[in-house]
């Protein structure tokens, strides 16, 4: 199935389950997303920014990447010039690391220490799989139900034999624990995402989640993110010349529309005063 975006000249072609093949072309294509399962990736062209944990990463064509799962990822894909964007993600879900644990007496030795976005050595074995999916990929070609399981299986064993380490990454299916609200907060509070989502990532119930958040920073968190994004939103305009349009997906907002009601509700002067746009 081939899925076409006019406003941003992408193409997507996916596939059942859980491996996508994505091409962009004409301009970048920017966004944001949670990334629930773990996910192994191949550039087949063009360039992959992500900013995943605090770091930025970049992507080139021929790397192939790794991102751990229960991430925000903020991302930037860029064709080459007059070309596409190709890449291709393997999106590991837990049904099928519990499976092949289960068959192998596969488990944790000990809490992953690394980073949770990494950049894999190109070793031949990982090189010939992203080869064998092409076919099915390209020129609409589509994966039934039970060769995409083997597909899926194949890639975890493969990255088991050439990045070993990686055990503890898929093999720990433990949620995420309660860490540190204000300093998560803090560095991740440009991600527009619900509040569901931040009370999960940050080990709490949404009750508890709330409870926390008002005795450290004494205001709710729907208003707390809203007056952090403005402040930025606004500094970026001002000090370093932003347009409007490019402000408000930066800071977090979901529409322009909505940004600028409420720059101009908190500030009294609409966003298009202090930019060109």
């Amino acid at each position: 199935m081939i899925i076409f975006d006019m406003m941003t000249g992408a193409a997507t072609q996916q596939q059942p389950g859980r491996i996508l093949y994505s091409c962009y072309q004409a301009k970048s294509r920017v966004g944001e997303h949670f990334v629930p399962d773990h996910v192994l990736g191949y550039i087949e062209s063009g360039t992959y920014e992500v900013f995943i944990d605090g770091k930025n990463h970049v992507f080139q064509a021929g790397d192939i990447r790794f991102f751990r799962r229960n991430q925000l990822a903020r991302f930037t894909k860029i064709p080459p010039e007059n070309d596409t964007f190709k890449s291709i993600s393997i999106f590991i879900d837990q049904a099928t690391l519990r499976s092949i644990a289960a068959e192998y007496q596969l488990y944790m030795d000990k809490p992953y220490t690394g980073d949770n976005a990494l950049h894999l050595k190109p070793v031949k074995l990982l090189q010939h799989y992203f080869d064998s999916l092409l076919p099915y990929l390209q020129e609409g070609g589509t994966f039934r139900d039970t060769l995409m399981h083997l597909k899926m299986r194949e890639a975890v064993l493969i990255l088991l034999q050439t990045n070993p380490d990686l055990k503890n990454v898929l093999f720990d299916f433990s949620e995420p624990g309660k860490i540190d609200l204000e300093a998560y907060m803090n560095e991740h509070y440009k991600f527009n995402v619900d509040l569901n989502r931040y009370a999960y990532l940050t080990g709490r119930s949404l009750a508890t989640f709330k409870r926390d958040f008002e005795r450290i920073f004494h205001t709710s968190p729907s208003r707390w993110l809203q007056q952090k994004r403005l402040q930025d939103a606004h500094y970026l305009l001002r000090e370093k010349g932003w347009r409007a349009s490019d402000v408000y997906l930066e800071v977090g907002f979901k529409d322009l529309s909505h940004f600028s009601y409420a720059f101009k509700k908190t500030f009294g002067i609409p966003p298009s005063s202090l930019s060109s746009v």
